[in-house]
C-alpha cells in the first residue's frame, strides 16, 4: 500500500504545473513586480510563467507586453541573481512586441560592463536583442572585449549574439575577426566551438577563405570535441565539391577523426564520409566498422545513432552493411524499442529472400509496442525488400494487411497502403490479392481522405481484373455507410466499372438509379450524370467523360468561366482556350497517398503564376491576343553561369504565338547596363511582333524582357527551328559601392547568346489517358512507320529519348521496361497545339540495334504525318 502511495505521488509530481494557466490571471499577478518591496522568490515565479505562456505561443497585445515590460524594468532594483537572470530572458522574449523598449539600455549596459560577473552574459544577450543596427556601433567595442574575456560564460554569450548578428549585420560582424580568432584558441571547449562557429559564419562567402581556415585548424589539434565536431561537418562540405573526394586533404582528416578519443567526433566523421556524395564502399567500409562497434556499446544513446544510420545507407551500400548482421540481429532484442526497430529494418534492406519469413516473425513479437513514426520505418522498409524479392509477395502482404487491421494513425495507415500499392505496380502478380486487402480495409477504414484515394483506385484496376464483380460489394457498401465524400468517389468508382464492363453494366445503372436519392448535391450530381452517359448507346461520351479526367487546368477553367459569365458574349464557351493542366501519369505511383501528388511531364513545367496575367499587365503587349497558354517549356540556359551577364529563355507557347521571356542578370559590380534588349535571328516564316527591354539593370537585380514571335502558318516549319540570339545593351561603368554611374556617357555592347531551339515537343504538352485503348479506338485518322534508331543501344534508353523527343506522357505505366525483354510497347498520349488530340504506340524490337513502329493517331491527318515524320 505504501509503495502505491509513493508511486501515485511520484505521478504527481510528474505533472505540468503550469497547464492550466490563463493569461489574464497571470498579468494580475504581475502587478507584485510594482510593490514597494520586492519578493525575488514571488517575482522569480510570475516571470516563469510569463515565460512559459510565450513559449507556449499565447500572444500578448501590444498593450499588455508593454505595461508588463515597464513593470518587469522595477526589478532591476533587486539584486537577486536567479531573479536578474529570469528579467533578462523576459526583456528578450517581450522585446518583440513591446513598445519603448530601449528604455531598459542603460541598465543593461550597466549589468554589462559591471563587475558582477553573474549579471554580464545574461545581459549582454538581452541588449543585443533590443538594440537596433545603428545603435550597435555604440556597444562595438564591450562586445569585442566581451569576445577575449576570460570568463567562458561571457565569451560565450558575446560570440553567441556575434553569431545572429552576422545573419544580418555582417559587415560589422567581420570587423571583430582578430578577436572571434582569438577566441577560437581558448582552453574552454564551448567558447572553442562559438567561436569557430562565428568565424565560419564571417567567412562562409568566400571558398578560398573557408579553405584556409579548415585547413589550418585541422593541424592545430584543437581542444574541444564541439569545435571538431564542427570542423568534420565544414570540412565535409568542402570534399563533397571535390570531384573526387578521396583526392581531398581534408578526406583524410575525416578518416583520423575515426580514431579521435571522444565519441562523438567520432560518430560524426563516421556520419560525415557515409553521407558525402561521390563515395565508394571502399571509402566508407571504415567508417562502417566504426559504427558496429558503437552497436555493442553500453550506451543506449551510441547504439541508436549507429543503427540509424547504417539504416539509412543499407538501400545505397547493402554489401559493407551486411558485414554487421550478426549486430544487427543482436539488437533486435534491445529493451530501447527504438533500436530494435532500425535494427530491423535494416536487416529488411540487407538481408537474404530465406530470412524474410523469419524476420517477419521477429517483427510482430514487438511491432505493437513502437510509436506510429517507427512503424512507418518499418513499413518503408517492407517496401524495399518487396522490390528486391518479388516472390516474397504473398509473405509480406499478408503481414502488411495484418496492419492495417491494427490501430494507427492517418500517416502511418497510408504508408501501409502506398506500400501495398507500390506491390501492386511493380508485382501484376500481386494486384488481385493487394486489391482485396485493400478492399477489407475500407470497411472499417475511419480516414475519408484515405478511403477516397482507395475507391480511386479500385475503380481504376478493378475492371481490368479476372473478377471484377467481387469489387462492387465493397464500393456500394461504401455509398451506403460513409460520408459524403466517400459517397461521392464510391459512385465514380462504379461509374468505371460501368463503362469499362458491359456485363456489369445493368447492375450498376441499378445502383446509380438508387445513389440519384442520395442527401447530398454532389452525389446526386454525380449519380445522374454517369447514369445518363452510362445509359447513352454512345460509348465515345462514357470515354471522354468517366474514362478520361479532365485535362483542362481547374484553376484557369474556373477564372475564365467566372470572366464567361460576367461579359456579355454572343459565342459559346470554348474549353479549348482553357490552358491544359497536366495531370498524374498513374494515380497508383502516388508517393503520398492521402497527399496526392502531380507528376509532369517531362519538359512542362507549369508557371506559378499565370503568364498571361502578366503580359496583360505591360502596355506594350496588352494589345495582341494571345488566348490561352498551352504550356510552358522548361528554362533554357543561353550563358554559364559563370560568366558576366547570365541570361536564360522561357517559351510561353501559345495558340498563333510563342513568348520569349529572357531572365537577366548583369554580375558585374562595376557596371550599370541600359536599354538591354535581345535581338533574335528569326528563320523563315517567324516573324517578331512585339518586343519589351529593359530600361537599367544594375548589378545583382535581375531584370526580365519579352519577346512575342507568330508562328509560321506551315507546320512542318514551326515544329523546328533555330533561332539566333545576341544581347544588346548600353554600358555605363559605375562606383561598385553605391551603383551610381560615374558619367552620362556610355558605349554600345553586344554579347552572342546561344540558339533557342524550337522542337516539335514544345507543340505537344503530355496528358493522362487512364483508359487508353479506349480512347485509342475513338481516334481513326492513322499514320505508321518504322525506323532503326542510331541513338539508342537498349530498350528502356529508347523508351526515354522517344518520350523526350515527343513530350507526350506515357500510359498504363508503359515507360517501365522490365529486365531482359527484348520487346516493349510504349502508349503516348498527349494534345498538340491548337487542341488537337495526339495517341502514339511505339513497339520496340532489340535485334542488332533498336527497331521502332511508330503509329500515330490523331484528329487532325496532317498532325499525325509530321509527328511520324519528324521521328526520322
Amino acid at each position: 500500500m505504501n509503495f502505491r502511495r509513493e508511486k501515485k505521488e511520484e505521478e504527481e509530481s510528474l505533472a505540468n504545473p503550469y497547464a492550466s494557466l490563463e493569461k489574464t490571471s497571470v498579468l494580475q499577478e504581475a502587478r507584485a513586480f510594482n510593490e514597494s518591496i520586492i519578493n525575488p522568490r514571488k517575482c522569480t515565479l510570475i516571470l516563469s510563467k510569463i515565460l512559459y505562456l510565450l513559449n507556449q505561443g499565447q500572444t500578448f497585445g501590444t498593450t499588455e507586453a508593454t505595461e508588463t515590460f515597464f513593470a518587469m524594468t522595477r526589478l532591476f532594483q533587486c539584486k537577486d541573481s536567479v531573479l536578474r537572470r529570469m528579467v533578462y530572458l523576459g526583456i528578450k522574449e517581450l522585446s518583440q512586441v513591446s513598445d519603448d523598449v530601449i528604455i531598459v539600455t542603460s541598465s543593461l549596459t550597466k549589468d554589462m560592463t559591471g563587475k558582477d560577473d553573474m549579471y554580464r552574459g545574461g545581459a549582454i544577450r538581452a541588449l543585443c536583442t533590443i538594440t537596433d543596427n545603428s545603435m550597435l556601433t555604440t556597444l562595438e567595442r564591450y562586445l569585442k572585449q566581451a569576445i577575449v574575456d576570460k570568463l567562458p560564460m561571457v565569451s560565450c554569450a558575446a560570440l553567441v549574439r556575434a553569431y545572429h548578428l552576422s545573419l544580418g549585420n555582417s559587415e560589422l560582424v567581420k570587423r571583430w575577426v582578430s578577436e572571434v580568432q582569438e577566441a577560437v584558441l581558448s582552453e574552454n571547449v564551448m567558447v572553442q566551438y562559438h567561436a569557430l562557429g562565428v568565424l565560419f559564419q564571417i567567412r562562409k562567402a568566400d571558398r578560398l577563405a573557408v579553405t584556409k581556415l579548415v585547413s589550418k585548424l585541422t593541424k592545430s589539434h584543437l581542444k574541444s570535441p564541439f569545435a571538431v565536431t564542427l570542423l568534420i561537418r565544414i570540412a565535409a562540405k568542402l570534399v563533397d565539391e571535390e570531384e573526387n573526394p578521396v583526392d581531398s586533404p581534408f578526406f583524410d582528416f575525416l578518416e583520423v577523426c575515426l580514431r579521435h578519443k571522444s565519441e562523438m567526433v567520432i560518430f560524426e566523421a563516421a556520419h560525415a564520409i557515409i553521407n558525402l556524395k561521390k563515395v565508394t564502399p571502399r571509402e566508407i567500409n571504415p567508417a562502417v566498422g566504426v559504427l558496429q562497434l558503437f552497436c555493442s556499446s553500453p550506451k543506449a544513446s551510441l547504439r541508436f545513432a549507429a543503427v540509424r544510420t547504417l539504416s539509412k545507407i543499407a538501400i545505397a551500400h547493402p554489401t559493407s552493411v551486411t558485414n554487421c548482421n550478426v549486430d544487427l540481429e543482436n539488437l533486435i532484442t534491445d529493451t530501447n524499442r527504438s533500436i530494435a526497430t532500425f535494427a530491423i529494418t535494416t536487416l529488411l534492406k540487407t538481408g537474404a529472400e530465406s530470412s524474410i519469413d523469419r524476420l517477419m516473425k521477429q517483427i510482430s513479437t514487438f511491432v505493437s509496442e513502437i510509436p506510429d513514426e517507427f512503424k512507418i520505418v518499418v513499413v518503408h522498409a517492407i517496401k524495399s525488400l518487396c522490390l528486391k524479392f518479388p516472390r516474397k509477395h504473398t509473405t509480406l502482404m499478408q503481414f502488411l494487411s495484418s496492419l492495417l487491421r491494427d490501430e494507427g494513425g492517418l500517416d502511418y495507415k497510408a504508408a501501409i497502403a502506398d506500400t501495398i500499392i507500390t506491390i501492386i505496380e511493380e508485382n501484376p502478380e500481386a494486384k488481385e490479392l493487394g486489391l482485396s486487402y485493400l478492399c477489407e480495409f475500407i470497411e472499417d477504414c475511419e480516414h475519408t481522405s484515405l478511403a477516397v484515394r482507395i475507391l480511386h483506385l479500385v475503380g481504376k484496376e478493378g475492371p481490368k481484373a479476372k473478377q471484377p464483380s467481387k469489387y462492387i460489394r465493397y464500393i456500394y457498401n461504401r455509398v451506403i455507410l460513409e460520408q459524403a465524400p466517400v459517397r461521392a468517389a464510391a459512385v465514380s468508382a462504379l461509374a468505371q466499372f460501368g463503362a469499362q464492363c458491359p456485363n456489369l453494366l445493368p447492375n450498376i445503372l441499378v445502383l446509380l438509379m438508387r445513389s440519384q436519392m442520395d442527401s447530398d448535391d454532389e452525389v446526386r450530381d454525380r449519380a445522374t450524370l454517369y447514369y445518363q452517359l452510362l445509359s447513352s448507346s454512345d460509348r465515345s461520351l462514357s470515354t471522354q467523360y468517366i474514362l478520361n479526367s479532365l485535362q483542362a487546368s481547374v484553376v484557369a477553367l474556373e477564372k475564365a468561366l467566372g470572366n464567361y459569365l460576367q461579359t456579355p458574349c454572343e459565342l459559346p464557351f470554348d474549353i479549348k482556350s482553357i490552358p491544359i493542366g497536366t495531370g498524374a501519369t498513374d494515380d497508383v505511383k502516388t508517393g503520398n497517398i492521402h497527399k496526392p501528388k502531380v507528376t509532369e511531364p517531362k519538359k512542362v513545367i507549369q508557371p506559378e503564376g499565370s503568364i498571361t496575367e502578366e503580359l496583360t499587365k505591360i502596355p506594350q503587349l496588352n494589345r495582341i491576343s494571345l488566348g490561352g497558354l498551352f504550356k510552358t517549356c522548361e528554362k533554357l540556359q543561353l550563358t554559364e553561369s559563370e560568366t558576366e551577364y547570365v541570361v536564360t529563355c522561357n517559351k510561353h507557347i501559345f495558340q498563333k504565338h510563342c513568348v520569349l521571356q529572357f531572365n537577366i542578370q548583369n554580375t558585374l559590380s562595376d557596371q550599370l547596363l541600359e536599354n538591354v534588349r535581345v535581338q533574335l535571328e528569326l528563320p523563315e516564316g517567324y516573324a517578331q511582333v512585339a518586343e519589351v527591354s529593359i530600361p537599367k539593370l544594375p548589378y545583382g537585380n535581375p531584370g526580365i524582357t519579352y519577346i512575342i514571335i507568330q508562328w509560321p502558318a506551315d507546320l512542318e516549319t514551326a515544329a523546328a527551328g533555330t533561332i539566333g540570339a545576341s544581347l544588346k545593351f548600353v554600358v555605363k561603368d559605375c562606383d561598385p559601392d553605391t551603383g551610381l554611374p560615374d558619367s552620362d556617357d556610355g558605349y554600345d555592347d553586344e554579347y552572342v547568346l546561344e540558339d533557342i531551339d524550337i522542337n516539335l515537343n514544345d507543340h505537344l504538352v503530355g496528358v493522362s489517358r487512364p483508359n487508353f485503348g479506349a480512347s485509342w479506338e475513338e481516334l481513326k485518322i492513322e499514320r505508321e512507320e518504322t525506323f532503326a534508331l542510331s541513338n539508342a543501344n537498349s530498350i528502356p534508353e529508347a523508351v526515354k529519348n522517344i518520350i523526350s523527343f515527343l513530350g507526350m506522357q506515357p500510359c498504363d505505366r508503359s515507360d517501365r521496361v522490365p529486365e531482359g525483354k527484348s520487346s516493349h510497347a510504349l502508349a503516348l498520349a498527349g494534345v498538340f497545339r491548337g487542341g488537337f488530340d495526339v495517341l502514339a504506340r511505339a513497339k520496340l524490337v532489340l535485334s542488332e540495334g533498336v527497331n521502332l513502329q511508330l503509329t500515330v493517331r490523331s484528329t487532325n491527318d496532317y498532325i499525325a504525318e509530321l509527328i511520324t515524320a519528324s521521328v526520322g
